[in-house]
């Protein structure tokens, strides 16, 4: 017999935190091992791991993962994504990696892309199109094995002058190629087909199936969750997932809380997850990514930690207030810092070009001169991974 909702459940903002970071795997110190097998058990558990271009400091996908994996080499990702394929890219909410074992829930859309075309490729002509896969066909290849191109004006500001840039971009997205290797941002393009060693692509997830995943996804890498967390700039899956979210509370699989400060805004969690809010391993400090899961939606980011992140890097130089390529850092269970970053290669040495106190950090009497020097310390393993391999 289905179970009538209990009350929403009370929850202090420190033991949402706490299960946050927990479902973040930030809570300890090593939480997948070291090597290509950790890269695939963290993008797994995670479910996407964001890419970016800026590289003032680390791209973003090396940085998420050194967060979690605190051996990480550049050479793990390209040993999953080349070597072993346990992951690929394809778009999330951004381009992202993700686990190649739940392909099946991005096929609907290469499948949409193949019937309907994509709104950021309709300059691609046919013949753009034919000159690409039949270069594909013969091996693995970049844009810079293509130089034959005839330049073309650009039809947005991101987009390339180079048709064969954007047919292969097209082709990716429909999933009749996929990007086998990287190269800094320098992406080698495969038959998807045969650099996963497939006959045919794996049968596409129904909508009913792509629900479950975006909640399970969600459930998993963030411990407590909305709607808006669960359906990130994908406001249209909303109505099929909170039909999923009250189906599982009806059988006790959810349960409602209630976080200070979130006004009407829903949240559940498992009722497993309600058990442990006990606080994580002790000493931790964590220079993040802007483009981190755990900061990457910016009002959750401020429900839980109090802070209102900014990435700045297209904010004129007058206006910032973080900084170009401003990183949050977490300390023990706080966000407490923002640091303004950038790498001097040449030199080898990471510059601060600015040190913020944001969050709980803007509190009166904290261990600031505590905090900062495990922040430092925190800095010196993080440059070394900047200027290594």
């Amino acid at each position: 017999m289905p179970r009538t909702p209990a009350k929403p459940i009370a929850l202090t903002n420190t033991a949402a935190r706490r299960i946050w970071l927990r479902a973040q795997r930030l809570d300890t110190r090593a939480p997948f091992g070291d090597g290509a097998e950790a890269v695939k058990a963290a993008v797994q558990h995670l479910g996407y791991v964001q890419i970016d271009t800026i590289n003032v400091i680390e791209r973003s996908h090396h940085h998420i993962l050194f967060s979690r994996i605190p051996n990480y080499k550049r050479a793990d990702l390209r040993q999953a994504q080349t070597h072993d394929k346990s992951v690929f890219e394809y778009w999330t909410h951004a381009l992202a990696y993700v686990p190649t074992d739940d392909i099946g829930f991005f096929v609907p859309d290469m499948k949409y892309y193949r019937r309907e075309g994509h709104s950021w490729f309709a300059s691609v002509t046919p013949a753009d199109k034919r000159k690409v896969m039949r270069l594909a066909k013969a091996g693995p290849l970049s844009i810079r094995d293509i130089d034959d191109d005839v330049l073309r004006e650009k039809d947005h500001e991101w987009a390339s002058r180079k048709p064969s840039k954007r047919a292969l971009q097209l082709a990716f997205y429909e999933g009749h190629l996929t990007i086998s290797e990287r190269q800094g941002m320098l992406k080698t393009y495969d038959l998807l087909l045969r650099h996963f060693g497939w006959e045919t692509l794996p049968k596409a997830a129904s909508a009913t199936e792509k629900f479950a995943y975006l909640l399970n996804r969600a459930l998993r890498s963030q411990g407590i969750v909305s709607l808006d967390s669960i359906c990130h700039l994908d406001a249209p899956s909303k109505v099929g997932i909170r039909k999923l979210i009250e189906a599982r509370m009806r059988k006790g699989e959810l349960v409602a809380v209630t976080l200070d400060g979130a006004g009407k805004q829903e949240h559940w969690t498992t009722p497993a997850a309600i058990e442990d809010t006990s606080p994580g391993e002790a000493g931790l400090v964590h220079v993040l990514s802007p483009f981190d899961p755990l900061v990457i939606q910016r009002k959750r980011t401020n429900l839980f930690f109090g802070h209102d992140h900014r990435f700045e890097a297209y904010v004129p130089k007058e206006k910032r207030q973080l900084g170009y390529f401003a990183l949050p850092v977490l300390v023990d269970d706080q966000i407490v810092a923002a640091v303004d970053l950038k790498t001097d290669r040449q030199k080898r040495k990471l510059l601060m070009q600015q040190w913020s106190w944001v969050g709980e950090g803007t509190k009166p009497k904290t261990p600031r001169k505590e905090w900062k020097r495990r922040i430092e310390e925190e800095l010196g393993r993080f440059e070394a991974f900047q200027l290594g391999e």
